[in-house]
């Protein structure tokens, strides 16, 4: 049974049945001939002098075919990288600056024999004193990179782009609001931990270099191909068109993916000079040490407002986290929390993040990518002063959003325009649907009970859909990997002759479902089956070009792309089929796989016919070009906003600090929908990120550097158990910014859960004296935070 869909109608994900039955393409799934395995030497210091490297044993080894080190790479210089203020070297010769830092790869016939040599690789080391706390590191008492003044690289402030006196007026005009004696200040120093990106597939990279042909071609795990082939192509000096990337299936990516590795070019490079295909296969422990990381802020939150709610100002002052090196688009992350600062509301807003390098991890875009930590800040803040005065949360939420006329007005903190927004709305529809008054009544009975239940209130604002291309003139550039830097994206639709339809993108999924949303929007456009639609993408030797897939943009851009190439297509067919109707352009219809002619269904064409006569001129309208194709860029003028609201029953055991999670009920609205299967798979799996981070998760280093949570033993993620059966719900405010409407959800679960939780946990305790407790709220912690309020000194 065929399946034409119009936008917003529910069809299963076609790229299910392979994945499901283990017949998948991955990397680890493509095997060529002659291959050889790497392995990387990486540093066991956080910090420290590399003196020497005695790879001579390694090289005795039977099947061992070279030793690198940094001496052999130096020529190609730093990786390039989107905000290159300290990017890392290739590999490190001089002083290492994290744990997993590679200092030496070994290439050899497979892992093991690879895994063996490098185990038998002396590197003496010097040891430094490591900086992992970031106070320590903004004190810059040691500074991390050597001819840098400071360890913090770059600071944000809001409001952007006003000039500094304009800054600090906003932050005057808030302290002296805070120095009234007729207003409400609640601050609150708050940890937004550092967690541990874990993909189901770790990172993997083939490269064979085609050594009669200079060219080259990488399988790797990426969410963005165009730019890991211009990455490689810019540092081995290649031209464009001697590199091609494949990601073909990419199990997961969530930001750390959103790179380009120092491994990739390494393992091109390789195979470029041993003229074979070489691999390399990421470990868990490498992953947790040496792919990025995400989060890892440190800040104080404070809001001023009247004793009956009003909010007459906030101001955040934090520090971000970097990690080592900055790579890709991590110095710039703060910036998109920057964006969303203020939330749904309507006040003064000075917001300033210093962002600030230490020996840890690299730290770079993770699911939501600035906006999980912004929106947890203000809405815990806001949860306080509501409990502060005495009003219910919702109540003080609802007082104080911008108003839904005044869009598209409104200007977020970063200086653009918001798009479109009901923030009222929005939270009366979850109010109302979640059944707010019963559930406090809920809450109060279990009180009486001696039960400790509590209710957790949350909104946030995202910005997806990333544009407008000016961002790339503030330093968000690919133009690094010679590929053009604005935030455009791109889509080929191509009828062929049987009426069937290749669609090709520029974007790079890795499970989000592209292949079943775009043959919905091409087949919304054409009247052409879903079944007959065939969409390839991540191959830029096919591919359009494109930046990629990651904050949520890859529908809204590319997507929109893809659907003004189906319409161009459509205007082209009309022609066609007017011309083998003998009827006019005007009055032709497309539906059920073929045009019909308005009001006279029995006159008809079908597809195939239309798709053949436009590659025979003699049968195409004159003067009409050859074929039935069309390739869109399209760029939009503007970023989007979706938003929503999220709402949680949890129960508290203060004998264990255990938590329960009784119900969670979600309203978002990232305008209009294009299939609603695939938009409640990405806020499923977005709300158990988020709880994930609530509740579980937290890359710990010692003082020394030392990752402690390395392994999947230490480093715990939600399963099925430790998440309640979601109700998700939507209200609709399409953006006007792209002519499907559609805002983008792919975070939104995860921007607005975890402090979600955590509000319900604090009302849960609130009445044992708990006022706030650091994620992750394990049993412990919690523990500690009822016994310390309550003075028993149990903690």
């Amino acid at each position: 049974m065929s399946t034409t869909s119009a936008l917003g109608g529910i069809v299963r994900r076609r790229e299910d049945p392979a994945l499901i039955e283990g017949k998948g393409r991955y990397v680890d799934d493509i095997k060529l001939h002659n291959e050889a395995a790497l392995a990387f030497v990486r540093s066991p210091l956080a910090h420290a002098k590399v003196l020497s490297i005695d790879s001579s044993a390694a090289l005795a080894m039977d099947g061992v075919f070279a030793v690198y080190t940094a001496a052999d790479v130096e020529h190609m210089g730093a990786l390039v990288a989107q905000v290159a203020i300290v990017p890392p070297p290739l590999l490190n010769g001089d002083v290492v600056k994290h744990v997993g830092e590679a200092v030496a790869m070994v290439v050899a016939s497979d892992r093991y024999v690879a895994q063996d040599a490098v185990d038998a690789i002396f590197v003496d080391y010097e040891p430094m004193d490591a900086i992992v706390d970031l106070t320590d590191a903004a004190s810059d008492r040691i500074v991390i990179h050597e001819g840098t003044e400071s360890n913090t690289v770059i600071s944000w402030v809001a409001p952007f782009g006003a000039e500094p006196d304009a800054q600090a007026a906003v932050k005057t005009g808030i302290e002296e609001a805070m120095a009234r004696d007729d207003t409400v200040v609640v601050s609150q120093k708050m940890t937004n931990q550092r967690l541990i990106p874990t993909a189901i597939e770790p990172r993997r990279v083939l490269a064979d270099w085609e050594a009669g042909y200079k060219t080259l071609t990488v399988h790797t795990s990426s969410q963005i191909p165009h730019a890991v082939a211009g990455g490689i192509s810019v540092m081995l000096g290649l031209p464009s068109t001697s590199v091609r990337v494949i990601a073909p299936e990419v199990g997961g990516g969530f930001g750390s993916k959103l790179n380009v590795y120092r491994e990739e070019i390494l393992v091109a490079w390789a195979s470029q000079q041993l003229e074979r295909p070489v691999r390399w296969t990421e470990t868990r422990r490498e992953a947790a040490n040496a792919t990025t990381q995400g989060r890892g802020w440190i800040g104080t939150a404070t809001v001023v407002g009247t004793s009956d709610g009003e909010l007459l100002g906030y101001k955040f002052e934090g520090l971000a986290d970097l990690g080592a090196y900055t790579q890709g688009l991590g110095a710039a992350i703060p910036f998109l929390g920057l964006f969303v600062a203020s939330g749904q509301y309507k006040m003064p807003t000075y917001w300033k993040v210093d962002c600030v390098v230490t020996n840890t991890a690299t730290i770079d875009a993770y699911r939501g990518a600035g906006r999980p930590e912004a929106m947890y800040y203000i809405e815990r803040i806001i949860d306080m002063y509501a409990r502060q005065i005495g009003m219910d949360p919702a109540d003080v939420r609802l007082k104080n959003f911008i108003p839904a006329e005044e869009f598209p007005v409104a200007m977020s903190p970063a200086g653009f325009a918001m798009d479109t927004g009901d923030y009222a709305m929005n939270l009366n529809a979850l109010l109302e649907t979640g059944a707010y008054d019963e559930m406090k009544a809920t809450r109060e009975a279990a009180r009486a009970e001696g039960r400790h239940v509590g209710i957790g209130l949350a909104t946030y604002v995202e910005v997806c859909g990333f544009a407008p291309a000016g961002l790339a003139d503030l330093g968000f550039s690919w133009s690094a990997y010679g590929l053009p830097s604005a935030y455009n994206g791109s889509g080929l639709v191509r009828v062929n002759p049987d009426a069937t339809v290749t669609v090709m993108i520029g974007t790079g999924p890795s499970g989000q479902g592209h292949q079943t949303t775009w043959a919905q929007i091409v087949s919304d456009r054409l009247g052409i089956a879903v079944e007959d639609i065939v969409v390839h993408h991540g191959d830029t030797g096919v591919s359009p070009m494109g930046i990629g897939s990651f904050g949520s943009r890859s529908a809204a851009v590319d997507g929109s792309a893809t659907y003004e190439a189906a319409d161009r297509v459509r205007a082209k067919a009309a022609k066609i089929a007017a011309h083998l109707l003998e009827a006019n352009e005007e009055d032709i219809v497309f539906a059920d796989g073929a045009a019909h002619v308005a009001g006279s269904p029995d006159s008809s064409v079908a597809w195939s016919e239309i798709a053949t006569a436009s590659y025979q001129a003699h049968k195409a309208p004159e003067g009409l070009d050859g074929g039935l194709e069309s390739e869109v860029l399209f760029s939009p003028a503007n970023a989007t906003w979706p938003f929503g609201a999220h709402l949680a029953l949890v129960e508290v055991d203060a004998e264990t600090g255990n938590v329960e999670i009784l119900r969670y009920v979600a309203m978002d609205d990232c305008g209009n929908v294009i299939n609603p299967m695939i938009v409640d798979g990405q806020i499923h799996g977005g709300l158990a990120q988020g709880i994930g981070q609530a509740l579980l998760e937290e890359a710990v280093y010692d003082e020394h550097g030392n990752l402690l949570t390395g392994s999947m033993v230490d480093y715990p993620i939600p399963t099925a158990g430790d998440v309640p059966m979601f109700e998700l719900h939507r209200t609709v405010t399409p953006t006007d910014i792209n002519a499907m409407g559609v805002k983008g959800v792919g975070e939104a679960g995860t921007i607005g859960s975890a402090q979600t939780i955590v509000n319900a946990v604090v009302d849960a305790v609130s009445p044992l004296g708990v006022t706030h407790i650091d994620m992750p709220l394990r049993p412990k912690r919690v523990w500690e935070a009822i016994n310390a309020a309550s003075g028993n000194g149990r903690a």
